[in-house]
């Protein structure tokens, strides 16, 4: 047993924020897998099957909840933690809803094959990159608040700008999403495309409005 100062107790065998870095470690993974999946689809190309890419990414996310479940199940008292339960609970729920919302984005694809018209091919490759490029950030973010709150850093300006490149890539998706709602409305396509197609901008954006809530939750961690 290592005597140091961790984040959630005076002494301990495991620090709960470690897991989150483990939780987020398979959100990244995750994204990853559908990424280049996704933009296939979007321009029509030859992709990987939905199903064995399902079956990939459930595997990811059934090992994600049993992370999430360690987590929780394994806090110390509230007496001991740096910050309020609720707060660290918040966060867990937060990070995990980005995993949710991406695995909804794949299932609206995956219901019916649609054709995405060219007019907009683009533009929802560029969606898909920002929501990607906010996740990533995610991971900074976490890393340098576990860092201060350890006492390993003190750079509370440079975490604080970790946190707000979160939320102008987040302001990037949610302006890319509303123009792409626009497009779609103007288009004289089949109702059934149509309602498809906005579900799974709308699990795009999730994915972003989550992000950002975590980025919100870290915040108020380090908050004096």
């Amino acid at each position: 047993m290592s005597l140091r100062i961790p984040f959630f107790g005076l002494l301990t065998k495991r620090n709960p924020m470690d897991g989150l870095v483990e939780h987020y470690d398979k959100i990244a993974e995750c994204i990853a897998t559908i990424d280049d999946s996704l933009e296939c689809y979007v321009s029509g190309g030859v992709c990987r099957e939905f199903e064995e890419l399902t079956r990939t990414i459930d595997e990811i996310e059934n090992h994600a909840d049993v992370i999430k479940r360690s987590i929780r199940n394994h806090l110390p008292k509230g007496i001991f933690m740096a910050v309020e339960k609720q707060l660290f609970l918040s966060y867990t729920k937060s990070q995990d809803n980005i995993l949710d919302a991406a695995q909804d984005a794949l299932h609206w694809l995956a219901m019916r094959k649609v054709a995405i018209p060219e007019t907009i091919q683009k533009d929802l490759i560029y969606l898909l990159d920002a929501v990607a490029k906010t996740t990533v950030l995610l991971g900074p973010a976490l890393k340098a608040t576990i860092a201060l709150v350890h006492g390993e850093s003190i750079d509370r300006d440079g975490t604080k700008a970790c946190f707000r490149k979160v939320r102008a890539e987040r302001d990037n998706v949610r302006n890319l999403k509303n123009e792409l709602h626009k497009k779609l409305y103007a288009m004289d396509l089949d109702f059934k495309d149509i309602y498809q197609l906005m579900h799974f901008i709308d699990c795009l954006d999730d994915m972003g409005h989550n992000t950002e809530n975590c980025a919100d939750h870290l915040r108020a961690m380090i908050a004096r």
